[in-house]
């Protein structure tokens, strides 16, 4: 794959300074109108050799085009805010905005290739970093973005011809780094599994440019080509990606029985069993969430549900039962300009808890199964893709250790009448009702069908949805708590099982 790469280009001084004022005043133009149109972010990967020019040609990127709508990250040793959280927490987080280009070193190959370079682990991980990658390249591409990945290359033999001049010379041997050094000796290794990278992630819609970088006036120019006719490219179509066939909408239901159907929404609890049921809960949930072993875990809650099924009073029973340094309570409405400028599941990932904290989401990424499918906010195939995005989404932090439990308050269309009445004439209630209350009331069947859908596509051993017969509201409140502590106690379960199996 890098042989094209090492046969020596050479631009000569003419010939580049002739075509770089043509190329930096097009480059100059595609930016400014990639900010005009605001359509979708740009994100370019920097990856290769060490020595290549990696460094040189974004300094001289931003020289040549307009640097505050470039964002250059720089992702080294991680964090502890970093360490607390999924992998891909730091990268989410730092995605550009539609209109701007983002520049990213130590992207998410540049640790699996070090990784495996130095034995940390072997191919089957390597290989499973690898499809993670690309899972995410898809998303973001599906999400709109338009995403280079440059892989900067060098010969064995130009590398140690590099390093040696630079360390005869004493004006520039500071610029040899101790990576320079240390890559030197795992040369072999590390353009053998950044093959393998390059060969399993190179796709059409996102493939891999080797640049040559023995000559800075030859890597300067290609990297500066590509980047023009693929910004030149994407602003032209009305579409950065082609369109392609997606599968046929959901079927519908052959006998109309629903999921839902199965629930007994009779079920409740007097207000003596209530109050004894509840305080139980509650005692036990406050202890489990200062068990020492959640230090190895995070906490997440889902509340989603007709509307008036109650969701808030059951958040306010859970909250009840903590300090409030201990958790924080995130409210999902309409995304606001800046959360639309970015990927459907940017505004998620940010909220992500760190490690020994709980998180409730009102409402959450379920709603483009859900509110966007039903008002048709989203295409067919925008949230027909979703299932397998979200499914990812959560296999990804529930390996990092976060504990996903998952709610859908259900109520019968009789409950949710008298309680919208109710709301209209309780003075301090009247806020809880709006238009779109009763707007969605009248799409009940067609939210029905969505919910059917969305619960037997994403409830996973991973992360299982609890249909919660919510009619009783005392009987609701305390069933969501107990499956909170259920599901911590299971997982911590679990993870004695593999601290005792590690230790052994």
């Amino acid at each position: 794959m890098f042989e094209s790469a090492e046969i020596g280009h050479v631009i000569d001084k003419e010939t580049y300074e002739a075509q770089v004022p043509a190329l930096r005043q097009a480059l100059l133009e595609a930016q400014f109108e990639l900010q005009q149109q605001k359509r979708f972010p740009v994100i370019i990967l920097i990856n290769g050799i060490e020595g290549a020019g990696k460094g040189e040609t974004v300094k001289l990127l931003n020289e040549w085009m307009d640097p505050r709508l470039i964002e250059v990250r720089t992702f080294d040793q991680q964090t502890d805010e970093e360490l607390a959280r999924p992998p891909a927490w730091r990268y989410w987080r730092m995605l550009p905005a539609k209109g701007r280009m983002g520049i990213f070193f130590g992207n998410w190959y540049s640790q699996m290739l070090q990784d495996r370079v130095h034995g940390v682990f072997k191919n089957p991980r390597l290989d499973q970093g690898i499809n993670a990658a690309e899972r995410l390249e898809k998303m973001l591409c599906d999400e709109g973005a338009l995403i280079f990945k440059f892989w900067f290359h060098l010969s064995k033999k130009q590398m140690k011809a590099r390093l040696k001049a630079l360390a005869d010379d004493p004006l520039h041997s500071w610029r040899i780094s101790p990576l320079d050094w240390q890559q030197s000796q795992t040369y072999g290794k590390f353009v053998k599994y950044g093959e393998r990278i390059l060969r399993r992630t190179s796709r059409d819609y996102a493939p891999w440019h080797v640049i040559a970088g023995m000559d800075p006036r030859y890597r300067s120019l290609a990297v500066g080509k590509i980047l023009l006719e693929g910004l030149q490219g994407a602003l032209k179509r009305s579409r950065i990606h082609p369109d392609k066939v997606s599968a046929a909408p959901l079927a519908s239901s052959v006998d109309q029985m629903n999921l839902l159907d199965s629930l007994d929404l009779t079920l409740n609890l007097d207000k003596d069993d209530y109050e004894e049921q509840l305080i139980t809960e509650q005692a036990r949930f406050s202890g489990l969430l200062r068990d020492k072993r959640m230090r190895r875990h995070a906490l997440i809650a889902v509340f989603e549900g007709n509307d008036a099924a109650g969701k808030g009073g059951a958040i306010r029973r859970v909250a009840a039962a903590l300090d409030p340094r201990q958790y924080s309570i995130v409210p999902i409405a309409a995304p606001t300009e800046e959360e639309r400028a970015h990927p459907y599941m940017w505004r998620f990932w940010r909220h992500l808890p760190a490690r020994g904290k709980f998180t409730v989401f009102d409402r959450s990424w379920y709603g483009r199964v859900l509110v966007e499918r039903i008002e048709g906010f989203c295409s067919a195939a925008d949230w027909l893709r979703a299932y397998g995005e979200i499914n990812d989404f959560e296999e990804q932090i529930a390996d990092a250790g976060v504990i996903v439990v998952k709610f859908w308050l259900a109520i019968d269309k009789q409950t949710q009448m008298e309680r919208f009445e109710e709301r209209e004439q309780t003075p301090f209630k009247r806020f809880k009702i709006t238009e779109d209350d009763w707007r969605n009331r009248e799409k009940w069947d067609d939210y029905r069908a969505a919910v059917g859908d969305m619960v037997d596509r994403t409830s996973t051993e991973i992360s299982p949805w609890t249909l919660v017969e919510a009619n009783d509201k005392r009987w609701a409140r305390v069933k969501v708590l107990r499956t909170i502590n259920q599901a911590l106690e299971q997982a911590f379960r679990k993870s004695d099982k593999k601290v005792k199996k590690h230790k052994g």
